[in-house]
């Protein structure tokens, strides 16, 4: 077994031996397992160092050149290059960096938008939408009139027809999209003509494809949803925080949402490491990766539906993998728990129009960002969908789990896990 101890921390040990032996215990999970969880990924090395540095310790209230605090000359400097990277990595004309996270900068989009009641439509939650886009448990689907558009019952695409036709009836101020469970291109160009007709903002959340767009392996919203929002993390492998990207005149309004209207202070070191991660996928090695994302995902897609296994809407072209259980007839839960036992993570997931309950759903979701940052490839990703086969289709034998666990930990002892 490959030690994956991280760097000694002798002030941590000694401060804390309880939380410095759990992130020994963490980063062991992380090197002995194979982690298909599709919003996870490793951080950059270079970020991790950067989002534990002594910027921590320092409060800036406001922007760049206007802050409430003095002491601001190099954060200033910092954040200024967050900006302009992303600027000009995305091809955008505004960028704010400042948000805690995804769901915090989708916040801030109906903040300088919206009123509360006023009307919104996204992507529904068991269609493959996230949360934020208006879901009914959400502060969004609780202040604002969420209307949801969905995806067709026979290929899983979502609906344009629909988004046209609610767009047309319900007028609404904001106009997601953006996913969290599907694994299809979005048709920017067609949302974007619904969002002018209907005087919509059209908003673009790809929290789960940053990278992808960064690297070139997936079409990009710029010059099409006039706002932009993301995480900084997963595909992107930056640091755990959120970024809206926005044309010129929505510059204004975005900042005021955030700061004053949401937040205080922005975490300055999750800033950093959102500046280096911008530096690092503007390299040709970063598109090498993010095309090698692409390839895995469909690999595994392609391997599991050969092996019987469901998957929506017949395949991939992101990041992402969607599975269907039904015709296993294994529940997602109790496959998700079986792999991780075998030592693969991932995470149960309801399908579209799912008869099972988002607790115990039909569906497992399935990420390929983390196993291509650790050098994997398209023969990998093949082998873990067979793992995948042979644990679902055997999901109560003790004796395939653990023959499974033995040959994925022989596998992740020859590629050590990043940021050690």
């Amino acid at each position: 077994m490959t030690d994956a101890r991280p760097a000694p921390m002798p002030l941590l040990e000694n401060a804390d031996p309880e939380i410095h032996a759990l992130l020994g215990q963490e980063a062991q999970r992380q090197q002995d397992k194979i982690r298909l969880i599709a919003s996870e990924n490793y951080a950059w090395p270079a970020v991790l160092e950067t989002a534990g540095s002594v910027l921590n310790n320092k409060y800036s209230e406001g922007y760049a050149g206007k802050r409430y605090y003095e002491g601001q000359q190099q954060v200033d400097q910092v954040e200024r290059l967050a900006m302009e990277r992303l600027k000009s990595l995305f091809g955008v004309e505004h960028a704010n960096v400042q948000p805690y996270s995804g769901s915090p900068a989708n916040l801030a989009v109906y903040f300088a938008f919206c009123k509360p009641g006023d009307t919104v439509m996204g992507l529904g939650l068991p269609a493959g939408g996230h949360l934020t886009h208006g879901w009914k448990v959400s502060i969004t689907g609780a202040y604002f009139n969420a209307v949801q558009y969905g995806v067709r019952k026979d290929d899983h695409r979502i609906d344009m027809d629909e988004v046209a036709t609610l767009a047309r009836e319900h007028k609404p101020k904001l106009l997601w999209c953006g996913t969290t469970a599907y694994s299809r291109v979005i048709d920017y160009d067609r949302f974007a003509e619904i969002a002018n007709e209907v005087s919509a903002v059209l908003v673009a959340d790809i929290s789960h494809i940053s990278g992808l767009v960064a690297g070139g392996a997936h079409p990009s919203p710029a010059g099409k949803a006039p706002v932009i929002t993301s995480t900084t993390h997963k595909t992107f492998r930056g640091p755990r925080g959120g970024m809206i990207l926005c044309d010129a005149v929505h510059a204004k309004a975005i900042d005021r949402a955030v700061f004053p209207g949401l937040q205080g202070g922005p975490h300055n070191a999750t800033t950093a490491g959102i500046a280096v991660a911008a530096k690092l996928a503007g390299t040709p090695d970063f598109r090498a990766y993010a095309a090698q994302v692409v390839d895995n995902a469909r690999a595994m897609a392609e391997q599991l539906m050969a092996r019987g296994i469901g998957v929506v809407t017949g395949g991939t072209d992101t990041h992402l993998v969607l599975c269907d259980l039904t015709p296993k007839g294994v529940p997602g839960k109790v496959a998700a728990q079986a792999l991780d036992r075998a030592g693969i993570v991932s995470n149960y997931n309801s399908v579209p129009f799912d008869t099972r309950k988002p607790f115990d759903p039909s569906g497992l979701r399935l990420g390929s960002p983390a196993i291509t940052s650790r050098g994997m490839g398209v023969d990998e990703a093949k082998q873990v969908a067979n793992w995948i086969a042979d644990v679902i289709e055997s999901v109560d034998d003790d004796g395939v789990v653990e023959r499974v666990r033995n040959e994925v930990l022989a596998l992740c002892n020859q590629f050590p896990a990043p940021g050690r």
